[in-house]
């Protein structure tokens, strides 16, 4: 069985949603315990899953992994309380998981276009990803590029993408090296280096060209909150600026001085109180609770 790291809203406080973190090259579970416990300090019930094992070159395995794994954790989830899975449904991705995240949405969203369309598309993305096409299928024609999508019990309300890596990019050197490139959060470095699960060297390969492609293809028509850090030297701005003006619903916030682990450098409070003021204005249709007059700054 999948192993997950969960964090709960305070006791008394009714759940606002629930949020799917997906770790990135190298990482682990425990690599995400400071933003799962802050976010679920704001009562959202937050469940960090495993990367899949498989080969990210091998796309449509790798995605079809990747389905079964959130639909598992949804699943899972839902069975816990009696009114179901508290929403608004986020999907967190950072580096290879907002890549692989990108990437499912892209190729789900395609297999329903073509399923409304009569193409019979589930086979053509594996079964996992193929069974967001079914409901389209079944009610025929002219269901709608995104209600097949919608059926797949992963299908999330939003997604979170951070730090999305450019096309062949890599971090050269050893550990010491690798640490620059992710995080100059001391903590943080504290706890990739006492982490003896976490895999050194992991930056060392570029993600595979086939996933990138189809990840920066995606016109999800969900809304995007796209997070990089103006420092990650393994980011591709202006694909990443190109990515947030073409997809149909879609916030890009650059992170001044952060570098590749977005949510885990030195900025970390003012990046999750990002994240939380996007899940915040999801929850009320997207209209921001706050906007500024004027200020000073």
């Amino acid at each position: 069985m999948t192993q997950n790291t969960d964090f709960h809203a305070p006791g008394g406080l009714r759940t606002r949603g629930t949020v799917i973190v997906v770790p990135g090259r190298g990482e682990t579970r425990a690599t995400y315990a400071r933003f799962g416990a802050r976010l679920a300090f704001d009562a959202y019930r937050v469940r960090v899953v495993d990367l899949p094992d498989g080969d990210p070159s091998e796309v449509a395995p790798f995605l079809d992994a990747l389905a079964r794994r959130l639909s598992e954790a949804v699943e899972g989830l839902a069975a816990e309380g009696a009114d179901g899975l508290p929403r608004p449904l986020v999907l967190v991705g950072a580096d290879l998981g907002a890549t692989a995240l990108a990437a499912l949405l892209t190729r789900a969203s395609s297999a329903s276009a073509s399923a409304s369309a009569g193409a019979g598309a589930g086979a053509a993305f594996g079964s996992a990803v193929g069974s967001a096409v079914g409901s389209a299928v079944g009610a025929g024609a002219g269901a709608g590029a995104g209600a097949a999508a919608g059926a797949a019990v992963w299908w999330p309300d939003a997604v979170v993408l951070a730090g999305l890596p450019g096309s062949g990019s890599r971090a050269d050197g050893g550990w010491a090296d690798e640490l620059d490139v992710r995080t100059h959060c001391p903590t943080h470095r504290g706890v990739l280096t006492g982490d003896a699960s976490v895999r050194r060297g992991a930056l060392s390969g570029a993600v595979p060209q086939d996933l990138l492609t189809t990840a920066y293809e995606s016109t999800a028509p969900i809304p995007h909150l796209l997070l990089v850090g103006d420092a990650d030297p393994l980011a591709d701005r202006d694909t990443i600026t190109r990515t947030a003006k073409t997809l149909p619903n879609a916030r890009l916030a650059v992170v001044r001085g952060a570098h590749h682990d977005v949510l885990n450098d030195l900025q970390h409070r003012a990046v999750a109180a990002e994240v939380v003021t996007f899940l915040e204005t999801l929850r009320d249709d997207l209209v921001p609770a706050v906007t500024v007059e004027t200020s000073a700054w």
